[in-house]
């Protein structure tokens, strides 16, 4: 949602954005093949994907109509977006979207703050809130937002 309502504020002329921050974010509706090396791993699965984006899109999901401010990895260009926070693990099902959704912005001179969480899946920070990682991912999230 707050991936496609900075592309919609955008494309609006406003009102203005003052950062992305995107924690795991689904942001395509194409939903890829499995990943065998995640698999194992999974809490959101390619199933659960194959579910919510029809639930969201109807009958348009996956298809050649879908626009960026329903599933925001469909945007073309990213000129213009706010700066982005984005985060996710390395077993999430999301990993590939969300790095490609990283690169687009920085591409596109989007100033971009990326971390891919070595060995997390989605919802990490609420399985293991104690954890290194956590923590980790947690200090980032309000740093970022105390320099708002």
């Amino acid at each position: 949602m707050a991936a496609a309502l900075t592309i919609l504020a955008r494309e609006r002329g406003g009102p203005n954005i003052a950062r992305q921050i995107l924690l795991m974010p689904m942001l395509d509706d194409r939903t890829p093949a499995p990943d065998p090396h995640i698999a194992p791993y999974l809490v959101w699965s390619y199933d659960d994907s194959r579910t919510a984006w029809p639930a969201l899109l109807g009958d348009s999901a996956g298809g050649p109509d879908v626009p960026p401010t329903a599933a925001p990895a469909r945007l073309k260009d990213a000129t213009g977006l706010r700066a982005a926070y984005i985060e996710v693990g390395q077993l999430d099902v999301f990993r590939g979207e969300d790095t490609a959704y990283a690169t687009k912005h920085s591409g596109a001179g989007v100033p971009v703050e990326f971390h891919l969480h070595r060995g997390a899946p989605h919802e990490f920070d609420s399985i293991g809130f104690t954890s290194d990682v956590a923590r980790r991912a947690i200090a980032d999230r309000v740093r970022v937002l105390k320099s708002l």
